[in-house]
């Protein structure tokens, strides 16, 4: 039946990251990364498209909510929220220049830009990575398995070793939230 063959390839696939210490200490390596902007006073963007977008949302909330326990908010942002800024930029300038512009306006050394793509080819995604690097801000990608143009530009790269969209996207908001995790208990560590 379907229903078990993809439940069977998402386990598939977790044991398959599980078993690649080099993913496993990127992952890591990103947390890292991150505590070191935010204790700086950086700020952690987020962007992606469609359901990618989403999970830029998703964990950008997740820094400046909370994600197990009550704490002080972290300075995390998705790039797309402000639709109007969206639309506007989109249409006088091209939608491919929607995230490197705000990211000209709002970004500055030391912060941080965690760009999602499960192809790692988004024109919109790869001008932000761009951007990202002419002002010094550091670039995570998460990506499929092949990286995409995003290998050649990303910081570090955490390229989960498929090509199916919708396992890729499972693992990215699960690679999110291990690093979401690794960062609150960093930041707050509990007594």
């Amino acid at each position: 039946m379907r229903i078990e063959e993809i439940f069977q390839e998402s386990i598939s696939l977790k044991k398959r990251i599980l078993e690649d210490k080099s993913l496993i200490d990127k992952i890591e390596k990103s947390a890292e990364v991150i505590v070191a902007s935010l204790r700086a006073g950086g700020k952690i963007h987020f962007c992606g498209n469609g359901g990618s977008a989403a999970d830029a949302q998703h964990l950008a909330a997740e820094l400046t909510g909370r994600f197990y326990y009550d704490r002080p908010p972290l300075n995390g942002e998705a790039l797309h929220c402000n639709t109007s800024f969206l639309t506007a930029v989109g249409n006088d300038y091209g939608f491919e220049h929607v995230y490197s512009r705000l990211l000209g306006a709002s970004g500055k050394d030391g912060d941080v830009l965690v760009a999602i793509s499960t192809s790692g080819n988004s024109e919109n995604i790869l001008l932000a990575c761009e951007k990202a690097k002419s002002l010094g801000i550091k670039t995570i990608a998460f990506t499929g398995e092949t990286g995409g143009k995003m290998k050649e530009i990303a910081d570090i790269l955490l390229n989960v070793p498929s090509l199916d969209t919708p396992r890729i996207q499972e693992i990215h908001i699960l690679i999110g939230h291990v690093i979401c995790e690794l960062v609150e208990r960093e930041m707050f560590p509990k007594a």
